[in-house]
């Protein structure tokens, strides 16, 4: 099994310094056309960041060193600690071009609005690392604003919201921006080299896929004092539905995104099962969590899921063929056969130079904006997130959702989300003793 603490991450950078298309048109704002330029002229791509969390700050990172001149130009947040927290912290690692004056350092829920109004349309980007809630939101106003985008995972929680985010990712095409997304595992040559095996037939045809994604517990961010309930909710998204949609939505969308890749399609429906093994632990969100994929050729593919402490750390994807087996992430291997057993022959082997894909999605975006080339990776992330949202709608109703059923879904998580203000109550609220309201598999209506 692989630790955790082997595993490269973006997120380690504080600790260290169809179906869904239909209708979409709908709703979205006509706009007068911005202009299609780039950044020929000058070279330097300015970026803001709008989630001063561990997320934002690898991508802050990564952008800085995806090639060519860049400049930090703006942060922005709804604490106003984490602005002028990482103010500092990025002065220190860049110097002046990581140096953001304090007219530039923008908080509130209205932050991100003076974060995207700060850069040049056509040319420079912004960079959208804040809970997954608020990434439509976002999205939206900065593609409406023409502006690049870069936009972490898991980009929506519900189907309403997911439909913003591909209104937003057509909206893009039209207007010759650039879009990515945070799958980085896509950018990265062993995975590629692995995944063009099994297309290519290595180890035949595909029988059955599964990954696994077990993880410490979540840790609470003590509540501070006189804060209000939704400050709580927001400082501690990983324990609250509404904030990142599930664990298994938030982390396990970079497994299900790679083995539909390996597929070369996106599965059809869910079944699923979880829960919460200590009832006590503050939040929402299943520690467990099991969903079973079905394609249209009638294959499986099944993901498991949990966040527990004293459990192993294991996160790692397989593809059984007739074949042969390809172990992707743990490994990046062909084996003889589909056993697990310690005489199972390894065929191929990546012995490839392998890099940082977190920082090679951001030179592929810095190259797409200053060469003006295509790059809209937002369909490719609304399949990925629908596909996780589908999951987590199986899970928590214990039903077999299908994606035609889930996409007529108006459910939303946050009703009026745009117009939160620190005066808006929490979406959910705890009880006398605490607790807060959680999905019960049979009862829960998700769709």
């Amino acid at each position: 099994m692989k630790s955790r603490k082997n595993l490269v991450s973006r997120r380690d950078f504080v600790r260290m310094s169809g179906t869904l298309v239909t209708g979409l048109a709908a709703g979205t704002a006509a706009l007068t056309g911005i202009p299609r330029v780039h950044a020929a002229e000058d070279n330097t791509i300015k970026i803001a960041l709008v989630g001063c969390g561990g997320r934002g700050g690898g991508a802050v990172r990564d952008a800085m060193r995806g090639g060519g001149p860049v400049k930090l130009h703006a942060l922005a947040d709804v604490f106003e600690e984490k602005v002028t927290s990482y103010a500092k912290l990025y002065s220190e690692a860049f110097g002046e071009s990581g140096t953001v004056p304090k007219e530039r350092q923008f908080t509130g829920f209205d932050a991100y609005k003076h974060a995207v109004d700060s850069l040049t349309p056509g040319k420079d980007l912004i960079l959208l690392a804040t809970p997954a809630a608020f990434r439509p939101t976002h999205v939206e106003y900065a593609v409406n604003k023409g502006v690049h985008v870069f936009m972490e995972k898991s980009f929506a929680v519900d189907i309403p919201g997911l439909k913003r985010i591909e209104a937003a990712s057509k909206l893009a095409d039209s207007k010759n921006l650039k879009l990515a997304c945070g799958l980085m595992w896509r950018h990265n040559p062993p995975h590629e080299e692995t995944v063009k095996r099994i297309q290519d037939g290595m180890i035949g045809e595909i029988m059955h896929m599964r990954t696994y994604r077990m993880e410490p517990a979540i840790r609470l961010v003590e509540r501070r004092p006189g804060e209000t309930e939704l400050a709580h909710q927001i400082r501690n998204y990983h324990s609250f539905t509404w904030t990142n949609g599930s664990f298994f939505l938030d982390w396990c969308i970079h497994n299900v995104d790679i083995l539909s890749w390996a597929k070369n399609e996106w599965p059809e429906s869910a079944i699923g099962m979880g829960g919460r093994t200590f009832d006590t632990t503050p939040g929402q969100v299943f520690d467990h969590q099991h969903v079973e994929y079905f394609f249209k050729d009638g294959i499986s593919m099944n993901g498991y899921a949990r966040h527990m402490n004293g459990t192993p750390c294991f996160y790692t994807d397989y593809v059984l063929g007739t074949k042969g087996m390809a172990v992707i992430l743990g490994g990046f291997k062909i084996m003889k056969n589909c056993s697990f057993g310690p005489d199972n022959e390894v065929v191929w082997k990546f012995e490839g130079k392998s890099s940082n894909p977190y920082q090679l999605e951001h030179q592929l975006l810095n190259d797409a904006i200053r060469n003006d080339k295509p790059y809209n990776e937002g369909h490719r992330a609304v399949k990925a997130g629908l596909t996780g949202i589908i999951g987590r709608m199986a899970f928590e109703s214990g039903q077999h959702i299908s994606v035609d059923k889930a996409c007529e879904s108006k459910i939303e998580l946050f009703p009026n989300i745009d117009h939160v203000t620190w005066e808006t109550p929490a979406p959910v609220q705890p009880d006398a003793n605490g607790h807060y309201p959680y999905a019960i598999p049979g009862q829960t209506v998700t769709v």
